[in-house]
């Protein structure tokens, strides 16, 4: 099988999560299948110096710094269709509510991006499977909103440490028309009708332990899916 990794450019605070999206490349090639690295040509929003958490005066490309990630092999989301596909995995990281969407400015009512918008909905509508990560459940609603179709994610759990504000984050999903569930780093949340699988990883407090764990439980999860 060939799975997808839709990669929102390279670090934590700007781009792509790269320790999950390395995860995610591990996990599927421990279970004997292949990844294409996918990227999107356009500018960052900005760029975060990693070390300070402030920003740097300069401008960066999504598909360059992608491209980082993917040791250089890296195909622009315009040339991949569903069917190129067996499954969709979106890695965490800030690039997901800052370049893919505007969550992180203008929360559930902020846009997303139309190619990445489209690449989703097409995998749902041909009934591809995608495995959200971290805070990648708001492409997917954002992708989903107005569809007509109730997604079921998680971000993560109030019931546990996170530096992140879950319960804020789980109304805005429910906002786009998405339900929520709340779920542990020990779990991963399954929405059979559509097939898609969210975990929440860096949400909560974990160690990279914790989070091979629970990307191995989605990735898993993602190719059973992909052979019904």
């Amino acid at each position: 099988m060939n799975f997808g990794i839709l990669l929102s450019g390279s670090g934590v605070y700007d781009g792509a999560e790269i320790q999950e999206a390395v995860l995610s490349m591990l996990a599927v090639s421990e279970l004997g299948d292949t990844y294409i690295c996918i990227g999107v040509n356009a500018d960052q929003f900005h760029v975060i110096n990693h070390v300070t958490g402030e920003p740097m005066n300069e401008s960066r490309n999504m598909f360059v710094e992608a491209a980082r990630i993917a040791r250089g092999s890296i195909v622009p989301i315009q040339d991949i269709q569903p069917a190129d596909l067996d499954g969709l995995i979106i890695p965490g990281g800030f690039g997901n509510a800052k370049n893919f969407t505007k969550w992180a400015f203008d929360g559930p009512d902020g846009a997303i991006l139309p190619e990445v918008k489209l690449l989703i909905v097409n995998m749902v509508n041909v009934g591809k499977p995608i495995a959200a990560l971290c805070v990648s459940p708001v492409v997917v609603a954002k992708a989903l909103e107005g569809s007509g179709i109730h997604a079921s994610l998680t971000l993560g759990t109030t019931a546990e440490s996170s530096p992140y504000d879950i319960e804020a984050f789980s109304q805005g999903l429910e906002k786009t028309g998405a339900t929520t569930a709340y779920k542990s780093v020990k779990e991963i949340q399954i929405d059979q009708a559509n097939k898609i699988i969210t975990a929440p990883c860096y949400m909560m407090d974990a160690s990279i332990s914790d989070v091979w764990k629970n990307i191995q439980q989605a990735v898993a999860e993602l190719k059973k899916m992909a052979t019904i």
